[in-house]
């Protein structure tokens, strides 16, 4: 056998090899490539762009149909929000807001957060608390349970001590009633018409020796000069008065008497009627000047360094860090029984809401064909070289048969 016959033999096997690898290799290209179309004579030639980039959008609603229609079906999604709302994630994910939420204000917004809190507070108290006070006091029944108990278990009980008697005893000698008060104070009393009325009083109602000397005498002149020398002889007599408190022992019998001073030793009755009368008082001055203090008490504080104290004593309160567990607890096990019952309805509204398909085809129109290609090439690269491997041995299977047959004839 000549090299002619051999070349003859060999020749349909490699170029029916080297036919079918590459055909089945630009075939595959040509899906993706070329990425834009090409223009002769402002004639767009065929076969640009590729398959893919010329029908992407199809592709993108097909895929789009294809994933909402077998994949995130309605019963899919409620299993998968089933899976993804157990407890014990939806706890932590409670915890993890709340705690959030905390760092939140203990971050660097603090001013700003307190700011906003203490805004909301002056609202409350210097607004929305005294209209419903307004509102809570036309009610009969209006802090009665608290005024009676604050009475019971305050009012009626309160004893001073003996130090507490004796400081209220020597304010009162010092500055409640000074000599020179007294002085004055005596001789407001003694004005003309108390004089005689003292003095007839004293003519009529007397008997025996007191008679004698109210009749004889009398006590008109006595008081009469008594109350001059009181006006006249000022710093004197408040020395005199000063020298009869000290003889007197006031202080000590003030102090006594302030010791004894209680509630209880009131009759029971008196007791119910003051209880009575101190919540009737009580109730009258909220309902008519209740508002209005707590307005000018809100006007006075500074709501903005408050709320601050307020978020630093909250930062700090191991209360708050103790009962997020709880709280992410029973938040969790409401909103498991609020899925249980309309968890299907609410899928059905959340599905339109997000537009799944929508997202997908607008994600795989706007994808780029050479990010497509590189994509689809990541995944499938194996299959697809065995599909060009395949085409070169199918190339040469036949071009062997084909030379099988020459060598035959």
């Amino acid at each position: 056998m000549v090299w002619s016959d051999i070349w003859l033999l060999l020749a349909p096997p490699l170029v029916g090899g080297v036919i079918g690898y590459f055909t089945n290799d630009l075939a595959i290209k040509m899906l993706f490539r070329p990425y834009r179309p090409y223009y002769l004579f402002k004639r767009r030639l065929p076969l640009t762009p590729g398959l893919i980039p010329s029908n992407q959008a199809r592709l993108a609603r097909r895929v789009a149909d294809t994933i909402m229609g077998s994949l995130l079906t309605p019963t899919e999604l409620e299993n998968l929000a089933r899976r993804l709302l157990q407890t014990e994630r939806t706890q932590q994910a409670i915890r993890w807001l709340l705690e959030l939420t905390l760092d939140q204000i203990q971050s660097r917004n603090q001013a700003r957060t307190a700011e906003i809190v203490g805004k909301v507070l002056q609202d409350v108290f210097g607004a929305s608390l005294p209209r419903l006070l307004k509102v809570w006091a036309r009610r009969e029944d209006f802090l009665e349970a608290q005024i009676n108990q604050i009475f019971d278990q305050v009012l009626l009980e309160f004893q001073l001590s003996p130090d507490q008697a004796q400081q209220l005893s020597s304010w009162l000698l010092i500055s409640v009633l000074p000599p020179d008060r007294l002085r004055r104070t005596l001789v407001d009393f003694l004005t003309d018409r108390n004089i005689q009325v003292i003095d007839e009083i004293f003519r009529s109602k007397t008997s025996g020796t007191y008679w004698v000397v109210a009749n004889l005498f009398g006590v008109r002149n006595a008081l009469t000069r008594l109350r001059t020398f009181c006006l006249d002889e000022r710093e004197t007599t408040n020395l005199r008065l000063a020298e009869l408190v000290e003889a007197l022992n006031l202080n000590a019998r003030l102090q006594e008497m302030l010791q004894q001073l209680t509630l209880q030793r009131l009759p029971v009755s008196t007791v119910r009627e003051l209880r009575t009368t101190i919540r009737e008082a009580v109730r009258g001055y909220i309902q008519t000047l209740g508002p209005e203090l707590l307005q000018g008490l809100s006007a006075t504080i500074n709501w903005q360094m408050l709320a601050n104290q307020l978020l630093n004593r909250l930062r700090n309160s191991s209360v708050i860090n103790d009962s997020l567990d709880p709280v992410s607890e029973e938040l969790a096990l409401i909103l498991e029984r609020y899925l249980e019952k309309d968890l299907e309805s609410l899928v059905a509204q959340v599905i339109p809401i997000l537009d799944i398909d929508q997202v997908i085809i607008e994600r795989v129109s706007a994808t780029n064909p050479e990010e497509l290609e590189t994509a689809v090439q990541g995944i499938v690269r194996n299959e697809l070289q065995a599909i060009v491997n395949l085409g070169g041995a199918l190339g040469v299977l036949i071009g062997g048969l084909q030379a099988v047959f020459y060598y035959l004839r």
